[in-house]
C-alpha cells in the first residue's frame, strides 16, 4: 500500500510588493500536498492579509516571536523541528541584511538563525537596490553560508522601471522547492505478523 509522503516547509514573507505573489506559491505547494505553514514580518503585513495566508494553509499564521498559546517552546523552535525547507519568498533587502550578518529582531529572522536545515530565498527588490554593492555582498555571504537562491528576475518593476529586481516567477520557485524537497510516496509495511 502506498500514500502521498508529506513534506513540511515553512514559507517566510517578507515586506515587499511581491508578497501578493506569495500568496500563489503557498497555494501551488498546498495544492501539489506539501505541509506549509506562513511566517510574516510586521512589513509583510501591510501588503497581504495574515488571513489570505490562514486560508490557503488551512493553519494559523505565525509573526510574533511570543505566541505562547500557539507554540509553548517558542515560535521559532517549534517550527524550526517541523520543517523542512526554510523558504523566504519575497526575500527583501532587509532581510538578507539580517541573514547575513545573525541578526535576530523578529520572529523569521529569528527562526533563520534556529532552522538547520536548508534555506531558499527568492529575493525581490528595486533594481539599485538589488545592484547595490552592500546586497551583493549579503548574498555573496548567505550563498556562502549554504542559502540557495532563486535569483530575481528583469522585468517590469513596481517602482515604474525596467530591470532586475522582481521575484523570480512562482513556477521556478515551485520548481526550486520540488528540487530541495521533492514529493514522493511512502510505503506502508504490510500489518500482517511475519511467519515463525
Amino acid at each position: 500500500m502506498v500514500r502521498p509522503q508529506s513534506r513540511e516547509i515553512v514559507v517566510g514573507v517578507t515586506g515587499g510588493i511581491a508578497a501578493f505573489k506569495t500568496a500563489q506559491l503557498v497555494s501551488q505547494l498546498v495544492q501539489d500536498g506539501y505541509g506549509v505553514t506562513v511566517v510574516m514580518t510586521e512589513a509583510a503585513e501591510r501588503f497581504v492579509g495574515s488571513a489570505t495566508f490562514a486560508a490557503l494553509t488551512r493553519r494559523p499564521v505565525a509573526s510574533a516571536v511570543f505566541q505562547p498559546d500557539q507554540f509553548p517552546q517558542g515560535a521559532h523552535i517549534e517550527l524550526a523541528r517541523r520543517a523542512e525547507l526554510l523558504v523566504v519568498a519575497p526575500a527583501t533587502a532587509d532581510f538578507l541584511a539580517k541573514a547575513a550578518v545573525g541578526l535576530a529582531d523578529d520572529l523569521l529572522s529569528t527562526l533563520y538563525l534556529a532552522f538547520a536545515g536548508t534555506v531558499l530565498a527568492a529575493p525581490a527588490m528595486n533594481v539599485e537596490m538589488w545592484e547595490k554593492a552592500a546586497v551583493q555582498r549579503n548574498v555573496a555571504q548567505l550563498r556562502a553560508d549554504g542559502v540557495r537562491f532563486v535569483d530575481p528576475a528583469e522585468g517590469w518593476l513596481a517602482c515604474g522601471t525596467r530591470g532586475v529586481g522582481r521575484m523570480a516567477a512562482i513556477d521556478a520557485i515551485a520548481a526550486a522547492i520540488r528540487d530541495l524537497a521533492p514529493l514522493g510516496v511512502a510505503t506502508i509495511e504490510d500489518e500482517r505478523c511475519p511467519e515463525s
